[in-house]
């Protein structure tokens, strides 16, 4: 087993911030960035990524689609309003039922959706068209979420779509430069094992904590300092 990269999200996300930052430099300075954060674990650094760029923060939440009878391994992903990724390898691998997989997209479509209205509480979509928007999570292993959430956001007309997280397998990070027009990634370990064996702290973050990290950088002041 490898050592631990980070102590915990916190440390994790002060290191993609400045990964980010290093990574995209002058492409910023044509707009204002939109961090989208993938809930639960993706929102704390998310929120470091958006302080340090000082960029709207918002979300997005792909829903991974496990395969029957190990629903741990990813056949794909969803999006709450359908928008669908399937790894056809996965599929091939899991012997997955168009039934099974019907089923699996609307429970998932319905727990995104719940989880976007108790999130932002009403709070209005932020515009994608025409931005540089940047999809942030605590780590990456199979990247079917990370894919769906990034073809949500290309088809809404985003100009400019980053992927980034603090981990990644090399070979998923590869992938994922097809899906991007940026991908910043501060460590791709091999071999690469669960996201959580790369932090010394990997806490579940809770609901609770979504929504106070939310509701704090939304009070912000327009063009004022991002609350940490």
């Amino acid at each position: 087993m490898t050592r631990s990269l980070y102590t915990d999200r916190a440390d994790a996300g002060r290191a993609l911030a400045a990964a980010v930052k290093r990574d995209l430099g002058g492409t910023l300075v044509s707009g204002t960035a939109l961090v989208l954060a993938i809930p639960r674990g993706g929102v704390p650094i998310g929120r470091d990524v958006a302080s340090a760029l000082d960029a709207e923060l918002d979300l997005v939440v792909p829903r991974k689609l496990g395969a029957e009878g190990n629903t741990e391994y990813a056949i794909g992903a969803v999006m709450h309003d359908g928008t669908l990724y399937l790894n056809p390898e996965a599929l091939r691998n899991a012997g997955a039922r168009p039934e099974y997989i019907e089923a699996e997209k609307s429970r998932e479509m319905r727990e995104a959706a719940r989880r976007l209205e108790a999130y932002r509480d009403g709070r209005p979509e932020p515009v994608l068209s025409g931005r540089i928007v940047i999809v942030v999570d605590d780590g990456i292993a199979t990247g079917a979420t990370m894919i769906a959430a990034l073809r949500w956001v290309r088809s809404r007309g985003a100009r400019f779509v980053v992927a980034a997280a603090p981990v990644a397998p090399p070979g998923t990070v590869e992938e994922l430069k097809g899906e991007a027009d940026r991908v910043v990634c501060p460590f791709t370990p091999e071999p690469f094992y669960a996201i959580g064996a790369f932090y010394e702290n990997f806490a579940q973050v809770s609901d609770e904590e979504v929504e106070g990290i939310l509701q704090e950088y939304w009070k912000r002041p327009p063009g004022g300092p991002r609350p940490r």
